[in-house]
This record gives structure tokens, C-alpha cells and sequence, in this order.
């Protein structure tokens, strides 16, 4: 059995925000009760529209924030309670990838010391050890020995996300979180990207959690497959699965808006009416039923319970009692 180097159970993660200077405070649930499992040597690909909780979920799998209640498991250790020693010690366990190769890399440090800078932060590697694995991280991302000395704004945005993809692997993680690696690159430049991950995936035996929007990019590189709506996770299982037979309506609508590279290929495009509600004052019952086609009383009153159906967990009243 494949070792799971992070379970989530139930995990949640709430702000709380004022809209006026004067007003209470209200709650936005980002996140609420997310259950899932990221397993050795796979990828799991975490799909949704902008502001249904992908990059806070990121966020909570990287350790940069704690969760506001559920249970989160990663190498083994419990971080749910965001102890900070326990937090530390898993720091290159996994490593994070952001999605702007503009903004995540100093613009006054020279790519040699944004590369030692984890090393010289979390080991005890004298200086010379540390310019050797940082030179030598920058020939695996296909970069040369004379990048070592140079600024951020001396390369292209291609060659940005490359160095950013050195640098979380300077700590050797075992697990890699990628928020939107390739959505801020020219498309041209993203297959070379998506095929460096690739290559090092299996050199170094990493284990990707991959955040997009893109379904085109997610069915070529993912194994597991999640779909967030509203901070709520509505579909989950094998990638294979879920496209060969979406069962969610809001899984089904964003496969049918997918591109594909056959112009004679017959597409039943359904379209979402309405707009993507707001986390501050969310819908009740079912958080998609005002978009829902298949919506029926039960949606507008109860919030749907994952259950799992031919190998993929869905959380839909109409997928549960049969109409879809």
C-alpha cells in the first residue's frame, strides 16, 4: 500500500473580516471540511474557480497558516494545533512553488543566495558545500553556472519559475506544492515547465500537489483529482475517473468548457448561470444549488454529505439519490 504522507479530515480555515470601520466583523469559511489524502509518488490536482479556496488550502498544506478546526496529518505529525516545533521540523518536508515567478523572488538578491538561503537558514552546510548544491540545483533545472550571479530581472519569466522550482527543492522536500505554476508564463513556454516538473518527479521521487484552473493542463499531469467549489470540495478521486465520467453538475460544467484540440469533436457546452456566490454570505444548503440545473428542494435546504460513488467521493443530493 502506498505510503499517504498527508490526510486531511474535516480541515477548515476561517477569517474574519469588516467590511466597514464601524461593523462587526464577519466569518468567510475559505475552507470547510476538506477531507483528503495526498499519496508517495502521485499527483494531486486541486481544480476550481478563483476564490473557491485553492491557494488558502495551499496555503494550510505548506504550514504558512494553521487550520481553524479539522485534523491535518503531514509525514506523520499532527500540525493541526500549528505547534511550532513540530512546524519547524517539517519545514523540508514540503516546500511551495508560487504562482507569480515575478513577485516570489527577491528583486535585490542574487539567484546564488535566494538558492543557499534555506540551506544556510535550516542546516549547517559551510558556505562552499552550499554554492556547490545551489549550482549544481540550477543545472537540473536547465539553467547555467553563470545565472549563479545574476538578479531576478536579468531572466525571463520561464526562467523565473525555474529558478523558484530550484529553490523549494534546495531542502530535498518530499512533497511539492505548486499554486498555479504556469498560468503568469506565454504558452509557449509552459510545456517546457510542465515537462521539467515531470523529469524531476521522477528523478527525485517528489510528490506533486498541483493548484489550477486549467483542466487542459490538469489531465495531463494529474493522478487524483479534486474540485473545490466555495471553499467546499464537491468531487475527489482518481483523475481517470472523474473525467471519463464526471458526477458533480459543476464538475460536468467545467469539463465542458475545457478546450479541446479536435475541431470536429461534438461538445454539449453547459453553462452556469449566475455568479460564483459570495464566501461572506454563502447560499444555504447545497453552496451550488443557485447555479444548479439539476436543483430540487432538498439542495436549498441541506448541505450534501461526501459519499462515495464507483470509487470517487461526491458531495451532490441529486448524484446521491439517483436523478443524475
Amino acid at each position: 500500500m502506498s505510503e499517504r504522507l498527508i490526510q486531511a479530515a474535516n480541515l477548515a480555515r476561517h477569517y474574519d473580516v469588516r467590511r466597514g470601520l464601524f461593523a462587526a466583523p464577519v466569518t468567510v469559511k475559505a475552507v470547510a471540511d476538506a477531507s483528503f489524502e495526498v499519496t508517495a509518488g502521485r499527483t494531486l490536482a486541486i481544480v476550481g474557480e478563483s476564490g473557491c479556496g485553492k491557494s488558502t488550502l495551499a496555503r494550510l498544506l505548506t504550514m504558512i497558516e494553521p487550520p481553524s478546526s479539522g485534523r491535518l496529518t503531514i509525514g506523520g505529525t499532527d500540525v493541526s494545533n500549528g505547534n511550532p516545533e513540530a512546524v519547524r521540523k517539517l519545514r523540508q518536508f514540503v516546500q511551495i512553488v508560487f504562482q507569480n515567478p515575478y513577485g516570489s523572488l527577491n528583486p535585490r538578491q542574487k539567484i546564488g543566495a535566494a538558492l543557499e538561503e534555506p540551506l544556510a537558514i535550516t542546516t549547517d552546510l559551510p558556505s562552499e558545500q552550499r554554492r556547490v548544491k545551489a549550482n549544481e540545483m540550477l543545472a537540473k533545472v536547465g539553467l547555467r553556472p553563470e545565472h549563479y550571479h545574476r538578479y531576478p530581472h536579468m531572466f525571463s519569466g520561464g526562467q523565473r519559475q525555474r529558478i523558484a522550482i530550484a529553490r523549494a527543492l534546495m531542502l530535498s522536500p518530499r512533497v511539492l506544492v505548486l499554486d498555479e505554476p504556469v498560468s503568469a508564463l506565454d504558452v509557449s513556454i509552459r510545456a517546457q515547465v510542465l515537462n521539467l516538473l515531470a523529469d524531476l518527479k521522477a528523478e527525485f521521487g517528489l510528490t506533486y500537489v498541483i493548484i489550477s484552473h486549467d483542466l487542459s493542463v490538469v489531465r495531463h499531469v494529474a493522478d487524483d483529482l479534486m474540485i473545490m467549489y466555495l471553499g467546499r470540495v464537491v468531487e475527489y478521486g482518481p483523475s481517470a475517473n472523474v473525467f471519463a465520467k464526471p458526477r458533480h453538475p459543476y464538475t460536468q460544467a467545467l469539463l465542458s468548457a475545457t478546450p479541446v484540440a479536435d475541431p470536429k469533436a461534438k461538445r454539449n457546452r453547459i453553462r452556469l448561470e449566475g455568479e460564483l456566490p459570495s464566501p461572506i454570505n454563502p447560499p444555504p444548503g447545497c453552496p451550488f444549488h443557485p447555479r444548479c440545473r439539476h436543483v430540487f428542494d432538498r439542495c436549498r435546504a441541506e448541505a450534501p454529505v461526501p459519499q462515495l460513488q464507483s470509487g470517487v467521493t461526491v458531495a451532490c443530493h441529486a448524484v446521491a439519490e439517483g436523478r443524475i
